[in-house]
């Protein structure tokens, strides 16, 4: 389909299955999605790679969420699971470092990118607090990294069409662009006919109301006021409809 590959922000085995369900190529597998996305279980990894049959397996190595400046031994730990990731058979990680200034550190990142020799590399979205982002993209390439996902330094992909087009010009085919933040089957079509980016990041997620029959509404597991009475998941009719935005938008 002219090149097009679809990439689900998945937060747990049941979102993975639907990912493959609906038809997209890949998942990026995450914890903590409140927190922009960490790096999820051990167990979770596992089962994700037993269970996908068709779409690849990358996961998120974040050890917490906040900021990209790393210490140390936050490092130790990313490459720790880098190296489990590729014991389980993840095709590849996503995962960005950045210095103080807000520039690509490049010895850090180094680090992990020799952890994560022969596999896929996607520099996640500290690229869009990069001080930079021209100068971070080509930092990014000298890494060696397959992609960089970006929604154009703004909150939302679709209020960023500006510069990601920009990038994507400059990119040249050098790197790929992976367009996420806020990606929805509303707007993917406007967000590739303005910059012509090819990949696509999204989490097509709808809420599902807990089973539980005990509700205790004034005892919160986390924030007061979250709601925890429903959990939100992959919809793989959201993925396929999705996906048939830009299958429909290549048959005019």
């Amino acid at each position: 389909m002219n090149g097009f590959r679809f990439e689900v922000c998945a937060n747990g085995v049941e979102s993975c299955l639907a990912t493959q369900k609906g038809g997209a190529d890949r998942v990026e597998l995450c914890a903590g999605i409140p927190e922009g996305g960490t790096t999820p279980s051990y167990g979770e990894i596992k089962v994700a790679r037993k269970l996908l049959s068709s779409t690849q397996l990358n996961v998120i190595i974040r050890p917490r969420g906040g900021d990209f400046l790393y210490s140390p031994l936050e490092i130790e730990r990313m490459k720790e699971d880098i190296t489990i990731c590729k014991e389980l058979g993840a095709d590849g990680v996503v995962f960005g470092c950045l210095t103080e200034e807000g520039t690509v550190d490049m010895d850090k990142n180094r680090l992990l990118m020799e952890c994560a020799k022969g596999m896929s590399v996607t520099f996640h979205r500290a690229f869009d607090r990069t001080i930079d982002p021209f100068r971070a993209m080509e930092d990014i390439i000298s890494l060696g990294c397959d992609r960089i996902l970006t929604s154009g330094q703004q909150p939302k992909a679709i209020n960023g069409t500006s510069l990601l087009a920009q990038l994507q010009e400059k990119a040249d085919g050098r790197i790929i662009l992976l367009a996420g933040s806020g990606v929805t089957e509303d707007n993917i079509r406007q967000i590739y006919e303005e910059t012509k980016i090819h990949e696509y990041h999204f989490s097509a997620r709808t809420s599902v109301a807990s089973k539980m029959k005990n509700i205790c509404s004034n005892v919160y597991m986390g924030a007061k006021g979250a709601d925890e009475q429903n959990i939100l998941v992959t919809d793989a009719d959201r993925v396929r409809a999705t996906i048939m935005q830009l299958k429909e938008a290549c048959k005019q």
